[in-house]
């Protein structure tokens, strides 16, 4: 069993935490946290939670919370560690991990540069394998990757033309994002076209990202110039025969984010996740060489199943079909059509 340590329980470090214990191969020795609220409180009652300094173990004796130790206490018992914590902080934290001798996972907000690698597990699973620190890319470079990379296995690409139409910021935090306004990215590419080169390889993308006053999920138009002539029939089979991809239909009432995560609270899915790219299977047109489609990307969740496969790369313990496989068994990620 592989000893996971959790730096970071917020959206995302939950939510891999929860999915490493579903595994039959890791575990979660521990969760880092630095603040004594409910999360920590809720947590407490499924992990074991260490805290970043002395300091911190007071404040959390004073709420009636029981910190076993601090980060580094953690960290002592684990063989790798998933840095979930926010956007720059892993840069901070390399350092001890380095001093430690401890293998590491870091998130999207990251620079590149922190990483011996990028990672999607779709894309570049091997680029993984036996390194000691590897980046996850971020939720909407997750989203580009999972069907472009299908794209460029089975057809090949030469170009990737992406509009993004993001969420302003999650269903928990009160603090940002536009309320009464529609905020474009002043450059081209945004950085989310150089991101997808370090998974995808050297093929020209260009992005633009435009913010929009909604918590739910992102969505991406897009346009491929493929290498071949394509149908739109090819497009639809190949998505569909992928677990972490799923298309579906707004003639089945699901014509919006809105719709797709209601869907994903009736399946039953925990905090209503749904870890697939969900394609509309109407917006799928191919002519001649050129595809356009329509996806919607859960940010909170579809990062987690490659936070997973990362870890099992890194320890070189599974090849990619072995590794995406169990993680979707234990995730109930079953793709197809929808």
């Amino acid at each position: 069993m592989i000893r996971v340590a959790v730096n970071g329980y917020g959206t995302i470090g939950r939510r891999v935490a929860d999915a490493i214990m579903q595994q039959d191969d890791m575990f979660v020795v521990g969760i880092a946290k630095t603040s004594p609220d409910y999360i920590a409180r809720l947590a407490s009652k499924k992990y074991r939670i260490f805290v970043p300094d002395r300091k911190n173990l007071k404040e959390f004796e004073e709420k009636g919370l029981a910190a076993e130790g601090t980060i580094d206490n953690m960290i002592d018992e684990a063989e790798i560690v998933v840095d979930a914590t926010p956007e720059g902080i892993g840069e901070k934290n390399i350092e001890s991990y380095r001093k430690k001798g401890i293998k590491a996972v870091f998130q999207g907000g990251e620079d590149a540069a922190i990483a011996q690698a990028s990672f999607n597990a779709y894309a570049n699973f091997d680029s993984a394998l036996g390194k000691d620190y590897v980046r996850v890319v971020s939720c909407n470079t997750t989203g580009l990757a999972r069907t472009t990379s299908v794209l460029r296995d089975a057809i090949g690409i030469s170009r990737i033309y992406a509009t993004l139409v993001r969420r302003a910021t999650d269903q928990n935090d009160s603090k940002k994002g536009p309320i009464n306004a529609v905020e474009p990215s002043l450059s081209f590419p945004s950085h989310h076209g150089p991101d997808l080169q370090t998974v995808l390889g050297k093929i020209p993308v260009d992005t633009v990202a435009v913010k929009v006053p909604t918590t739910l999920m992102h969505v991406h138009v897009i346009n491929v110039e493929m290498k071949k002539e394509v149908d739109s029939r090819k497009i639809l089979d190949l998505f569909a025969a992928k677990r972490r991809i799923f298309v579906t239909s707004g003639k089945d009432g699901k014509s919006s984010t809105a719709q797709l995560m209601d869907y994903a609270r009736e399946i039953g899915r925990a905090r209503g996740d749904l870890y697939e790219i969900a394609v509309w299977e109407e917006s799928v047109k191919a002519s001649g060489n050129r595809l356009n489609y329509v996806q919607a990307v859960h940010q909170e969740s579809d990062v987690v199943p490659e936070n997973v496969d990362a870890i099992r790369a890194m320890l070189e313990l599974s090849d990619r079909e072995d590794s995406i496989a169990r993680t979707d068994r234990f995730l109930g990620i079953k793709g197809g059509m929808h």
